[in-house]
């Protein structure tokens, strides 16, 4: 009897330590965001988008502890759709298989991840405060409203959708928030010509945005290696195996696609091209990185660096400014990874995973457009035409990232 309890209580903790540990590699994904939205922004813009991403994490994690985890997880029965208003403070379920603690944090990051999705979108031209008043809504009651309805066990989950890791409860939603943002928001000034151009604006520091891709490469083995939830025994450990495998088979795909298809395109290797290449692929396989074999994964990441190309110049075709081509990677891509897992899930079917799409999809871009709209109404969303000329560094923070070259007046 005491060798169980000791066996139980050493899977507890083990199991436990996986999900902070877990929880760790998704937080570092908030640098990767930050690095990566950072090198591909001008350099007048830089600190003002390194604001957001630190202050927007700062934000999700204080709104999810104090609201969000309590709409989305907390006393919610199965099935329905209005969520319930339960309290955080409780204590721990008899026969947890981890701690309640460490759940909350590993769901946390997730919604950080979220709304990260939306500062590269609204870079160059959206102000500051208007843009952390709207993290305060997505993160503490948009993205909980959602993610009760799937990971919650509220209707959607009912209805037999499956998404494994995000990529429609977390980067699909994130991107339905830009969309609608950048929709009401319009394009930077200079990026598409009276006559149809496209002005391409470039990035201001190609080796920041390489490292950005790496570490949020490095972290998705804790987005969806730690959604396994378990580590503990011989079934989930091999499983936990087989999703870090299948995640970097579909990254390491999907930037080998994108590669390819600039140079038979454009006869370049376009890096930015690249580096989404490896997030769409990260993206699409969030959805099933268990079910698919090694050489599935690699069809699905190469499908999705595929798609990520087209859809980014797709986009700019209908005057859709992003200047990270976050849409394309974690809103088309992230569908597109939804909409694949029935080829290798017997337990998941088309119809279930197109509902699940777009509820989740049309619930966030109303809801944000909503939001965005009256933000937009009151306090406004764009910064002046001259302030957007000078730099969001000087006007938004007061101090440049780069200030030896700066222009003083």
């Amino acid at each position: 009897m005491e060798l169980t309890a000791t066996v139980t209580e050493l899977r507890y903790a083990l199991d436990t330590f996986f999900f902070l540990i877990s929880g760790a590699l998704v937080m570092w994904m908030a640098a990767g965001f930050a690095m990566l939205e950072a090198g591909l922004v001008r350099s007048k813009n830089t600190t003002e988008i390194l604001t957001k991403n630190f202050v927007l994490y700062a934000i999700a994690c204080t709104m999810f502890l104090l609201v969000g985890y309590n709409i989305m997880y907390v006393d919610n029965s199965a099935g329905g759709w209005l969520p319930s208003f339960g309290s955080l403070i409780g204590s721990q379920a008899e026969g947890a298989d981890h701690s309640l603690e460490s759940d909350f944090f590993f769901q946390v990051v997730f919604v950080a991840t979220s709304m990260s999705v939306v500062s590269g979108a609204v870079a160059e031209r959206m102000k500051l405060w208007s843009f952390l008043i709207f993290s305060v809504v997505l993160t503490g009651f948009i993205y909980p409203i959602e993610g009760y309805w799937t990971w919650g066990g509220g209707f959607l989950s009912e209805a037999g959708f499956s998404d494994f890791a995000g990529s429609g409860i977390v980067h699909m939603a994130g991107a339905a928030a830009a969309l609608s943002a950048v929709i009401l928001l319009g394009a930077r000034k200079g990026k598409f010509g009276k006559n149809g151009s496209v002005h391409p604006i470039p990035g201001s520091n190609m080796p920041l945005a390489t490292l950005g891709t790496f570490i949020l490469w490095f972290g998705w083995f804790g987005f969806n290696g730690g959604s396994q939830l378990m580590i503990s025994d011989f079934e989930n450990a091999t499983a936990v195996g087989q999703i870090f495998l299948n995640t970097n088979a579909a990254a390491a795909a999907g930037a080998i696609a994108a590669l390819l298809v600039c140079k038979t395109t454009w006869g370049k290797a376009d890096l930015t091209m690249i580096l989404n290449g490896a997030l769409a692929g990260l993206v699409a396989i969030t959805a099933d990185p268990l079910s698919p074999s090694p050489v599935a994964s690699v069809a699905i990441g190469a499908v999705a660096g595929v798609i990520v190309v087209f859809s980014i110049v797709g986009f700019d075709k209908i005057k859709i400014d992003d200047p990270v081509g976050a849409i394309s990677v974690h809103g088309v891509c992230g569908f597109f990874g939804l909409m694949v897992v029935p080829l290798n899930n017997a337990d998941a079917t088309f119809g279930a995973q197109l509902l699940g799409a777009a509820v989740i999809f049309g619930w966030v871009f109303l809801a944000s457009m909503v939001v965005w709209g009256i933000i937009k109404a009151t306090m406004g969303i764009r910064v002046t035409e001259e302030e957007e000329l000078e730099g969001m560094d000087v006007h938004d923070c007061g101090i440049g990232a780069y200030p030896e070259f700066m222009t003083v007046k």
